[in-house]
């Protein structure tokens, strides 16, 4: 039986950082950070929003965590391609 998320950051929280199997991580350098930028995402509007029970459904079906996400990028997807359009 699989162990909770919860259960799995204990774990790993209580490893000593020499209990950490590196192998399969290449050592990084200055010149691997020379271009690196940081992204951070925009800031979500809470907003209340009245969706069909099924459209609800059929989203939570498709991705339960992550679901409001989805509609989120299926918007972004509307807005941008009908940004050209005006």
């Amino acid at each position: 039986m699989a162990i909770s998320r919860e259960e799995q950051l204990k774990i790993l929280g209580q490893m000593r950082d020499s209990d950490i199997d590196y192998t399969d991580a290449p050592a990084t350098d200055t010149d691997f950070w020379e271009d690196a930028t940081v992204n951070i995402p925009p800031v979500k509007v809470p907003v209340t929003l009245r969706l069909d029970p099924n459209v609800l459904a059929w989203y939570k079906q498709q991705v339960p965590r992550g679901y409001q996400t989805l509609i989120n990028n299926v918007l972004q997807k509307y807005m941008a391609d009908h940004q050209a359009e005006n």
